[in-house]
């Protein structure tokens, strides 16, 4: 499977859960996704991390996800996602942490598609939300964001240790 975004677009989109020999085509959609946020070049993720992250996806212990977003055998985006405990309900909670398309593929439905199907298996999980977050100025993916969530009001703080 490459991923040189040629697709007909009549062909149908597919989201299903990654597989171990989608690695060579994932990899390209996630150093995209890394770029964009910045992480590349004297920033750029370790090789480690995205060995761990990647071996995480197939360890049934591990409360990761991710599918990915298929069409005419080329993967065309990626969602990541996971379950973690909570201090005010019982269920986990399902952070979407990471969401990526392909240029090609913008602006085309694959990004709301691979958010419903995170929506969907969070139901089938008996979870009660799925929450994320992006960056202020990802405008583009906000407008997506408004019409299929609502935003909380917490504003985010962090600090590197």
């Amino acid at each position: 499977m490459t991923s040189n975004n040629s697709a007909a677009a009549s062909d149908p989109v597919v989201i299903r859960a990654v597989q171990p020999d989608d690695f060579p085509a994932w990899k390209i959609l996630w150093d995209g996704y890394n770029a964009f946020y910045g992480r590349h070049g004297d920033t750029a993720l370790a090789p480690e991390i995205t060995r761990t992250t990647w071996s995480r996806f197939f360890d049934a212990y591990e409360p990761m996800h991710a599918l990915v977003a298929e069409q005419a055998g080329e993967l065309i985006g990626l969602t990541h996602f996971l379950l973690h405990r909570s201090t005010i309900q019982i269920q986990p909670n399902c952070y979407l942490q990471d969401l990526f398309t392909a240029e090609a593929a913008r602006g085309k439905g694959v990004a709301r598609r691979l958010i419903e199907e995170v929506y969907e298996r969070a139901k089938a999980l008996g979870l009660e939300r799925v929450y994320w977050q992006t960056h202020e100025t990802n405008t583009t993916a906000m407008r997506l964001y408004d019409t299929v969530a609502e935003k909380s009001g917490f504003v985010v703080y962090r600090k590197r240790l």
